[in-house]
């Protein structure tokens, strides 16, 4: 993708964020996402086949960053040195939400909140399972792993929700430190 058509769909993804801020989901129209973000109709529809695809994809995009498996140096913090440690990747995971934090409250507080929940879950729970799952030893085996594996997923979502709703006052350590006291007696 060039520079021109990133710059393109990063104006889409701002005129719906801040649509969402002020209407629910199913009001938004496309009329209104174009009219915000100054493209055309056929431009918009280039990038997205509908208002549902434009919602996929700036999750994807936003979770692809936030759950990268090789963290970058960034301006905020740098995890580049912590690689492969679960630990590491959640506190990195804390930092990229804490960043995201207005776009994050959007996207779980708009009408569908739950398709953004589960987009967030699915990729923690892809993380759970490369990072946390493989190849321990797990204290709890009465649990099958599936199961455990969603509910831990399940788990940091509602966490992450929670620091959320009380405007992300901790630090990304400290909610690390509440998920890992949570959940390391069952892994």
């Amino acid at each position: 993708m060039d520079r021109r058509q990133r710059k393109t769909r990063e104006a889409i993804f701002n005129a719906f964020s801040k649509l969402l801020i002020h209407n629910s989901y199913s009001q938004i129209t496309v009329q209104e996402i174009i009219d915000e973000a100054n493209v055309g109709r056929t431009t918009f529809y280039a990038h997205f086949p509908t208002k549902d695809d434009l919602l996929r994809e700036m999750c994807a995009e936003l979770f692809e960053h936030v759950f990268s498996h090789k963290p970058e140096a960034e301006p905020t913090h740098d995890f580049t040195m912590a690689t492969g440690d679960p630990k590491v990747i959640v506190t990195h995971i804390l930092y990229h939400l804490r960043e995201h934090g207005r776009t994050m409250i959007i996207l779980l507080t708009c009408e569908n909140g739950e398709l953004f929940q589960r987009y967030f879950h699915q990729y923690f729970h892809e993380l759970v399972t490369l990072h946390i799952f493989c190849g321990s030893t797990r204290k709890n085996t009465i649990v099958p792993d599936d199961f455990l594996i969603d509910h831990i997923s399940g788990s940091f979502v509602n966490l992450v929700r929670w620091w959320l709703k009380n405007h992300m006052k901790q630090l990304p350590e400290e909610i690390a430190e509440y998920f890992w006291a949570v959940i390391e007696p069952v892994v």
